[in-house]
């Protein structure tokens, strides 16, 4: 499975295999996972505590039922509704320099990366170039910020490189595997012409794979967003600073209006990414059909017109939010960056450190894989009702329980995973089940929209089939539908998984346990070398989530 399918831009995949025949990889495999998953949930739920002490705090439901009930009365006060839109200006402009700068960096990166540029040469490169991208696509966005804000100080370009630096990294590799995947011809043509390599890749496969780029880009914004709003949280400013502020005061009403404006923000980056690459497929269905049926085809102008607009919001973002370049290479960026690689080197070591970093390394993992199982859980079973109606006419409940479904899930992942982890720790105790239960509630927005997008496109013909025969909905899903969605399901939450061990770091950052909350006592100590022995257990923890996710997700195709 392409990483840019992993990434979430559904691309018709050969999962329609018959209900019962197995893939590949044979049962087997698919047996000995099902167990180690098993067995993998039952030890986290024993580190969680469940079952051997108290994890339930009965005195915190009063303020969880004060919180969802003023979901009902947001605030409305129009001085705060102004400072709520200004704010929700800042989070789009943070995500829009993040994400530009992350497609720069991301072009770049995937002519490096790609095995077309290494073709002929050394196999051991393009692994070496590989693996350098693991630090910075390892390390969290808020990682990112809280080292360079002591680099660059109070500084919008912060915000920018944090979002912008792992973002590129996964953007390279996601552009080298489009680069890879395209048809090869022009770029062969252009070799043999006596082109030289990186002409080839630009012009003969960039070109090729420029739909796809483009999707990926929009789809990467509406990540930035959310990644923006999580920046806040932690000082950028934007919708998550006055989440923060509002969730301190314990202002519920206006918590509800923040949220409110997270959902808009997130709801139109999510319609405008969705639109355009419906519009790319239907352009490029018309241009196959146009080859054989007309001379001349039509261009599309509006794909053009939406990357117009979208640089020159960048430009007038950048200019807003007065970010300046030359602070990246300035005097005082220097110094400040040679010193704290000073105080960071070497890295901590001592034995019982070392101790206490293996233990919450392991609270970590339990953390990521209980998310993973329940969010992957969850997300099926919502999917149900978020796809689409099958029926041409579907009557009044189902549409709007899947509207309902659609806009919960919309909200799930429009709530970034701290605020998540703030109102959990009301009800339980903190430790690894109040994080795993953030994440969860989380990554269930995003898998359970790939999962319900997965099924509608699904041929409705074996559903229909059943249907026509007289089987009830629910057994026609189970026989017709499930079979053929739960291997991509599966593997979308294979993915989450990795992405939950990276945000495992911000729920420990509110006190929800793991690394994070090591990383947040260190950086309030100080503590440089503690810091960068954190930060690369979090980086190794990554790499073996990144591995596991990876075999588990070859045997269930």
């Amino acid at each position: 499975m392409s990483t840019l399918l992993a990434e979430g831009l559904l691309t018709q995949q050969a999962v329609d295999r018959p209900p019962g025949r197995p893939g590949p990889g044979g049962r087997a495999p698919r047996r000995v996972l099902a167990v180690l998953v098993v067995a993998g949930l039952l030890w986290s739920l024993h580190g969680a505590g469940v079952g051997s002490r108290p994890v339930v705090n009965p005195g915190g439901w009063p303020q969880v039922r004060a919180f969802l009930g003023a979901a009902l009365h947001p605030e409305t006060d129009r001085a705060f509704l102004r400072v709520v839109a200004d704010a929700a200006v800042v989070t789009a402009q943070y995500a829009l320099l993040g994400t530009a700068l992350a497609l720069a960096l991301g072009v770049c990166g995937a002519f490096g990366v790609s095995r077309t540029s290494w073709r002929g040469s050394a196999g051991r490169g393009w692994a070496a170039a590989r693996t350098a991208l693991a630090l910075p696509r390892g390390v969290h966005e808020a990682v990112w910020a809280l080292v360079l804000v002591n680099v660059l100080g109070l500084n919008p370009l912060v915000a920018v490189l944090a979002i912008a630096l792992p973002y590129g990294a996964i953007t390279a590799t996601v552009f080298a595997d489009l680069l890879d995947e395209a048809p090869r011809g022009p770029y062969d043509a252009l070799l043999a012409a006596g082109a030289g390599r990186g002409q080839a890749l630009a012009y003969g496969l960039l070109p090729l794979a420029g739909q796809d780029l483009l999707g990926y880009a929009f789809y990467r914004l509406e990540c930035s967003v959310r990644s923006a709003v999580v920046l806040g949280i932690v000082g950028a400013g934007g919708l998550g600073f006055q989440l923060d502020l509002s969730f301190s005061a314990l202002r519920y009403g206006e918590m509800w209006t923040v949220i409110g404006a997270l959902v808009l923000l997130c709801a139109a980056t999510d319609l405008a990414g969705s639109a355009l690459r419906r519009r790319g497929a239907t352009s490029r269905a018309r241009s196959r059909r146009d080859r054989h049926d007309a001379p001349r085809p039509t261009r599309d102008r509006v794909v053009p017109a939406a990357v117009a607009t979208a640089l020159l919001l960048t430009a007038w973002s950048w200019v807003q939010l007065g970010v300046q370049a030359p602070t990246l290479w300035s005097e005082r960026a220097a110094v400040q960056g040679r010193l704290l690689a000073i105080a960071a080197w070497p890295p901590r070591h001592d034995p019982a450190f070392l101790r206490e970093l293996w233990q919450l390394s392991l609270q970590t993992f339990q953390m990521s894989l209980l998310a993973f199982v329940l969010s992957t859980a969850a997300g099926v079973a919502v999917a149900v009702v978020a796809a689409r109606p099958s029926a041409e006419r579907p009557g009044a409940v189902r549409l709007a329980a899947h509207l309902l479904a659609r806009a919960l899930l919309l909200l799930c992942r429009a709530v970034p995973p701290p605020v998540w982890a703030l109102v959990v720790l009301f009800v339980l105790y903190p430790g690894l089940l109040p994080g795993a239960l953030a994440l969860a509630a989380y990554n269930v927005g995003v898998l359970g929209r790939l999962m319900a997008e997965g099924q509608d496109s699904l041929s409705p013909g074996p559903l229909h089939a059943l249907r026509a025969q007289g089987a009830p909905r629910l057994q026609a899903w189970l026989y017709a539908v499930l079979p053929r969605a739960l291997p991509k399901d599966l593997a979308f939450g294979l993915y989450r998984w990795e992405v939950a061990a990276r945000e495992s770091v911000l729920v420990g950052l509110v006190g929800a346990g793991g690394l994070g909350q090591l990383l947040a006592r260190q950086t309030a100590a100080f503590d440089w070398p503690g810091v960068l022995s954190t930060v690369l257990a979090l980086v190794a923890l990554t790499l073996v989530v990144d591995l596991i996710s990876t075999a588990a997700r070859r045997a269930v195709r």
